[in-house]
C-alpha cells in the first residue's frame, strides 16, 4: 500500500493542498505595484517564547495574548498570511492549551495550530510557551522574533529588553 503512495496516487491526493502552499496575492499588493510585476512572498518562520506566571488558565491565555498580539504587530500579520502556528510549552504548563488563544484572534480560527510539549532538558526555563509561525512575508520585510519576560533570557541576542536591538536582528559580538 505505501508503495501506492509513493507515486501517482500521492500527487493526486496531493492536488487540493497545493492551493494552500501558493503565497496569498492580497489585491492591494496587485494595485499599488501599478502594472509592475508584484515581487512573490516568501514563506518564514517567525520565533517567539514567553513565561506564564503560574500553571492557570488566566496566567497561560495572559502570556499567549501578549506573545501573539506582539508577534503579529511587530511583522505586521494579517490571518491570511498565516500558513501555522506550532506552539510548545514546558511540561509544568498543563491548564490550557497555548493554541486555543491563538485561535481567538480574529481570522485565526482557519490557520492550522497545534500544540506539543517542549522535550524536557534538566535546568530549562520553567512555564515556558514557545510558538514558530509560518507565514508568508513581502520579500523585503525581516521577520521579527518576540522573546518576552523571562524567556528574553533565551535569545538575549533578540531581545531588545536584556541587549538585543530593536528591530529583532542578532547584534554583532566583537
Amino acid at each position: 500500500m505505501l508503495r501506492l503512495l509513493a507515486g501517482p496516487l500521492a500527487a493526486l491526493l496531493l492536488l487540493p493542498v497545493l492551493p494552500l502552499l501558493a503565497p496569498p496575492q492580497p489585491a492591494a499588493a496587485l494595485e499599488a505595484a501599478a502594472g509592475a510585476a508584484p515581487a512573490p512572498a516568501r514563506l518564514v518562520g517567525l520565533r517567539g517564547a514567553t513565561t506564564a506566571a503560574a500553571n492557570t488558565p488566566a496566567a497561560i491565555r495572559e502570556a499567549v495574548a501578549d506573545l501573539m498580539a506582539e508577534l503579529v504587530r511587530r511583522n505586521r500579520l494579517a490571518p491570511e498570511q498565516v500558513v501555522s502556528a506550532t506552539f510548545t510549552a514546558t511540561a509544568d504548563l498543563d491548564s490550557l492549551f497555548p493554541a486555543a488563544v491563538a485561535r481567538r484572534l480574529p481570522g485565526w480560527d482557519r490557520v492550522a495550530l497545534l500544540d506539543m510539549q517542549q522535550m524536557a532538558v534538566r535546568g530549562d526555563l520553567p512555564r515556558c510557551i514557545r510558538v514558530l509561525v509560518l507565514a508568508w512575508l513581502p520579500p523585503d520585510q525581516p521577520g521579527q522574533p518576540v522573546y518576552q519576560r523571562d524567556a528574553a533570557r533565551l535569545r538575549p541576542d533578540l531581545a531588545p529588553a536584556v541587549g538585543g536591538r530593536q528591530d529583532g536582528r542578532p547584534r554583532r559580538q566583537p
